[in-house]
Formats: structure tokens, C-alpha cells, sequence
């Protein structure tokens, strides 16, 4: 269980982490280009501590060094969607498509590991399915477009795939021996990727280098690497199946995030979020039945 209380602070840190660079005008790109190579030199590092060169060499194949690959362009590609969609499209309805994408990692633990699930396990998955989409609520209505509708549809389909794709990874694959390297790897390829964006955007005289950005990614990349650490360890722990790990997270870390932006940044909280928050608690209750 303290592996999911690390994964939901850790994970919570880094959002309040974006809350402050708004505030401080750090530049969101270059902070998480160098936020994966800061996760990716950590991962190395602590790969070095466990380095065992047979039981490496035993498990590392093609395969391996794909998932990790695609994991790392997924990382890369659902943010910079995620970024697009609550600037052009709405913060709420992105942040429901963000946090439903749980479905699909919970379906492949239900169908390929054909996890044991309860009557009050799936009303708890239902009830917190159902506070996100309360807590996210803000008033007014936007009408979506095509692109939109797409950029929304990806995004779901990205981040769960991810998500997916880590779950049957950590199953499957990952030991405590080649973990790190496998997240090495990840952080590494999505910091490459975003150096492409990078560049890319520095070439159309859209972003410039400084020093703020460089300095505030470096200690985002710490959480971002405890919590993908600690999220596959609470998966692999047996503690609990992964269709109750992924919405007590989600759940969490609306709720942790609600009352950090309560105490650090004076933000007000709607009646829907609080009612949200409230269906949560529940429905973490329900799950961990």
C-alpha cells in the first residue's frame, strides 16, 4: 500500500508542478524535454545498482526495447495532446478524456489476467468513472469540432494505451533487475522525441532557451520517475489487481490535487468538485472491498 500513497503524491507533485510554472512563466516544453532526460539518467542510475549482466542479458530481447520505445512516444504524444487540448479545447472535457482512458488498462486486466472482480468492485469502478466526470465539471457548454473530437478521441486512446501497454509490460517482463532500464529507456526515447519538438519549435523562432525552464524540468523529472517506480511496483506487489490500482490513483490524485490548490494556491472549489471528491472516497472505498 505505501507504493500507492508514493504513486499518488509523487503523481500529484507533478501537477502542481505545472500549476506553478503558469505562475512563473516557465516554458512547458522545454521543462518536460528536460524533465524525461532527468528521469532517464535516474533510472540509469539506479539500473547500475542492480546491474546483474546474466539476468539481464535473459530478459532483454526485441520486444522488450520495442514496448519500452513505444511507451516513451506515447508519453511524448499524449502530453504535448493533452497541452493542445485544454488550451484550444477546454481544460474539463480533456482532463475526463485524460482520466477515462483508465478503461482500457482496466480491461486488460480483466480480460488477459483475468483478474477476480466483485459486484461492489465494478459499482466502485462505475462511481468513480462518474466522480471524475463530476469533479472535472465546469459551467458552460463548447461545441466541439471534428479536429476536436479526434485530438480528444486520441488522447483517450493514447494515454490508455500506455497505461496498457505498462500493465501487460510489468506482467510479463519487468523484474526488479531490468526494471530501471526499462524506464531508462522510456524517459530516454521521450526525451529524444521531445527534442525533435523542441528543435523543431526553436527553429520557427517559437520558443527560446532559459535557464528557469532547464532548472524547474529537472526537479519535475524527479516525481515523474518515482512515480512511474512506485506505480509499477504497487501493480506488481499483488496487493492489489491493476483494475482497482488505476482508479484509486486517478481518484487520489484529484483529490490530493483539490486540497493542495485549497491550501497552497488559495483556489476556490466548485460544488461539483467537492460532490465529485466526495462520490470518489466512496468509490475508493467500494473498490478496495
Amino acid at each position: 500500500m505505501i507504493e500507492l500513497i508514493i504513486t499518488t503524491t509523487t503523481f500529484s507533485i507533478m501537477i502542481m508542478l505545472f500549476k506553478y510554472f503558469d505562475k512563473i512563466q516557465v516554458n512547458n516544453l522545454i521543462a518536460i524535454t528536460f524533465n524525461y532526460f532527468t528521469a532517464g539518467i535516474l533510472a540509469l542510475l539506479s539500473f547500475s545498482k542492480d546491474f546483474n549482466l546474466t539476468e539481464i542479458q535473459d530478459s532483454i530481447t526485441i520486444t522488450y526495447i520495442f514496448l519500452a520505445l513505444l511507451v516513451g512516444l506515447f508519453f511524448v504524444v499524449t502530453f504535448n495532446l493533452y497541452a493542445y487540448g485544454t488550451q484550444k479545447i477546454g481544460i474539463t472535457i480533456s482532463t475526463i478524456s485524460n482520466k477515462m482512458s483508465m478503461i482500457i488498462p482496466i480491461l486488460i486486466g480483466l480480460i488477459l489476467f483475468k483478474e477476480t472482480i466483485t459486484f461492489f468492485k465494478i459499482l466502485g469502478i462505475i462511481l468513480a468513472i462518474g466522480a471524475i466526470i463530476i469533479a472535472s465539471k465546469e459551467d458552460g457548454n463548447s461545441k466541439l469540432s471534428k479536429k476536436h473530437l479526434i485530438i480528444l478521441l486520441l488522447l483517450f486512446l493514447g494515454q490508455g494505451m500506455a497505461d496498457g501497454i505498462l500493465n501487460w509490460t510489468q506482467k510479463n517482463m519487468l523484474s526488479e533487475q531490468n526494471m530501471n532500464l526499462f524506464f531508462a529507456i522510456t524517459f530516454l526515447a521521450a526525451g529524444l522525441i521531445g527534442s525533435f519538438f523542441l528543435i523543431f519549435q526553436i527553429g520557427r523562432s517559437k520558443v527560446k532557451f532559459d535557464k528557469k525552464s532547464i532548472v524547474w524540468g529537472i526537479v519535475l523529472g524527479i516525481p515523474n520517475y518515482l512515480t512511474l517506480l512506485y506505480f509499477i511496483k504497487s501493480l506488481k506487489n499483488g496487493l492489489l489487481d491493476s483494475f482497482q490500482i488505476f482508479p484509486i490513483v486517478n481518484m487520489g490524485v484529484i483529490i490530493l490535487c483539490t486540497v493542495s490548490s485549497i491550501l497552497i494556491f488559495n483556489e476556490k472549489v466548485s460544488l461539483f468538485k467537492w460532490v465529485g471528491i466526495g462520490i470518489g472516497v466512496l468509490a475508493i472505498s467500494m473498490i478496495l472491498l
